[in-house]
């Protein structure tokens, strides 16, 4: 007998042993388990082989590393796409017979898995193999000034601290250069995303994908709706006074103001017109070291998540940040390329907040259900953590200066704080609005579509006889579908949660005085109150587990609306 069909007989019969002498289970739930354990014995294996394929890809930008990406993708997939397992599923998920809590989450769980693949298998291929090559396309592409190719680095820097409007406008069109280069695919990509849902009933891939997450469209808009109205005063005050700022340093009159004028390519994080430099504060510093001293001081330990990350910049590197879960068990690393500036600190902070999330499931937890409650969930983590940096505490804990100085920045970084996330609130506008109507028609004139709700939400005036696929350079759009309104979700959860911790867990209040650092049962709340649970929880039943609330704007409201 071949080593591998011994190895399976034992875990056949080790589950049915293990599932037989579950005598809390009914008849069904045995049934139900037995069926969980010969899923997660076939994916377990497959899904760490992907996460290893993706980080490969991603850290050299290989051709052959992204083609393995895509095969194993394709073989996980295929799991998913058996039509006789889901039908097993699905009654089990719609079965009354299954009282246990962990097993009905789980179900729940495989149903909406199984449902997103019950597509036709040629066409299954396409989806991957398309995003793959739009993706590998996107990740290797360098934008060029003057035939000399720059990094995303580069360009943001350029647009971060250059003051000459020329060279400013040459950066920003060097980073919107890998628009035209995957924007083909990227449609025909949306079009095959949208025949695959349409295959399963839904109207296109938006509305698909927010019911396989437990989201509806009509109380997303409404919340978005709502969010508008309540951010477009103040949005419009600080906006007058950053664009008289910033007219005044380029001297082109606030009339002449273009995109490229803007901080960043989107306009997504608010330009620093203050006279503190905070990029100064971290010229001559270890933001790892930073980083991981904070979180060692509440009680998340991040020494390992570190040492196994990818951290700085190189030819052919995915030029953006995320973290990973390689394995569910333990081996989380981030992707990153890290600068000695703001940024980058920010970057570190909310990277490793999804880290130490993912890194405290607790042990017992089914596999299924050791990963975030929900994806808008991990971002408020990592959101809350983000904003750290931006806090007077921060500048003394950790950065050691002096009382007199955090004194006399301490307003200047607060309005820096407030409008960051206004600014992000009104890009998150953007992109909740344009990725509705690029799936809604594909067809239609997708350039003047971006530009008019650019123009509507930030107040940003399109470049004249411009038309070129802008909307198609945001990485989201390809890599994360029908996924950027969760960041801005993951805002008003982390205000929520931020208050709450303040509240009830530190016995302080919200008057921005209070200091995170040392603050150990600020981490041991995280550890036990929301990172054990994993996905145990529906994300609304976890909102109102960890604060007692529905997730409400209010808090966010409260926190930045002046």
């Amino acid at each position: 007998m071949e080593k591998p069909v011994r190895a399976l007989i034992i875990i056949f019969i080790l589950t049915v042993f293990m599932i037989g002498g579950c005598s809390k289970y009914n008849s069904d739930e045995k049934q139900l388990a037995f069926h969980i354990q010969q899923h997660v014995n076939i994916v377990r294996p497959l899904m760490h082989q992907k996460t290893c394929a993706s980080w490969r890809a991603d850290s050299s930008g290989h051709k052959e590393a992204y083609n393995r990406q895509a095969e194993i993708e394709m073989q996980l997939r295929s799991v998913y796409k058996d039509s006789a397992k889901f039908y097993v599923f699905k009654n089990f998920h719609e079965s009354d017979m299954i009282k246990d809590p962990l097993l009905k989450r789980q179900a729940a769980i495989l149903y909406q898995l199984f449902q997103s693949n019950q597509i036709e298998p040629e066409l299954l291929k396409k989806i991957v193999d398309k995003s793959s090559l739009v993706r590998g396309k996107f990740n290797t592409f360098r934008g060029s000034i003057h035939n000399v190719k720059v990094s995303n680095s580069e360009i943001i820097h350029i647009l971060r601290h250059e003051t000459d409007s020329r060279k400013r406008k040459e950066a920003w069109i060097a980073g919107k250069q890998v628009g035209s280069v995957v924007a083909r695919d990227l449609i025909d990509l949306i079009k095959l995303r949208n025949k695959a849902a349409r295959e399963l009933g839904y109207e296109n891939f938006h509305t698909m994908s927010l019911a396989l997450s437990d989201q509806d469209l009509t109380r997303l808009t409404t919340l978005f709706d709502e969010l508008a109205t309540l951010t477009e005063a103040s949005f419009r005050n600080i906006k007058a006074e950053m664009d008289s700022a910033l007219a005044e340093r380029y001297g082109v009159g606030v009339a002449g103001l273009m995109p490229w004028h803007y901080n960043d390519l989107f306009f997504q994080d608010a330009p620093v017109v203050a006279d503190v430099d905070l990029d100064a504060y971290y010229k001559n510093v270890n933001i790892v070291n930073l980083a991981t001293d904070f979180f060692k001081s509440i009680n998340l330990n991040v020494d390992s998540i570190i040492e196994a990350s990818d951290l700085f910049e190189r030819d052919g590197k995915y030029p953006h940040a995320y973290s990973e879960d390689m394995d569910r068990y333990g081996d989380v690393r981030i992707m990153a390329n890290l600068s000695n500036d703001s940024q980058s600190m920010e970057t570190l902070l909310h990277e490793l907040g999804h880290a130490v999330y993912d890194s405290h499931f607790a042990p017992d937890l089914p596999f299924l259900l050791r990963q975030p409650a929900h994806s808008f969930i991990t971002e408020g983590i990592a959101i809350f953590f983000e904003r750290m940096h931006l806090h007077p505490s921060w500048f003394r804990d950790i950065l050691k200066i002096n009382e007199d100085e955090i004194t006399s920045i301490s307003d200047e970084i607060r309005k820096n704080l407030i409008w960051n996330r206004l600014v992000f609130a009104r890009w998150a506008q953007v992109m909740f609005r344009f990725e509705q109507e690029l799936y809604r028609d594909p067809d239609q004139n997708l350039n003047d579509v971006w530009w008019d709700i650019v123009e509507k939400y930030q107040l940003i005036q399109r470049p004249p006889h411009r038309n070129k696929p802008d909307w198609a350079t945001k990485i989201h759009l390809t890599a994360y579908p029908v996924y950027y309104h969760n960041y801005m979700l993951g805002d008003l959860f982390a205000s929520q949660l931020n208050t709450y911790i303040i509240k009830s867990v530190l016995n302080s209040k919200p008057d921005g005085q209070i200091s995170y650092y040392n603050q150990r049962n600020m981490g041991r709340f995280l550890k036990q109150e929301v990172f054990k649970y994993g996905a145990t929880y529906e994300w609304n039943d976890l909102v109102k587990h960890v604060t007692h609330e529905n997730l409400t704007a209010s808090y966010f409201a409260q926190q930045f609306i002046e």
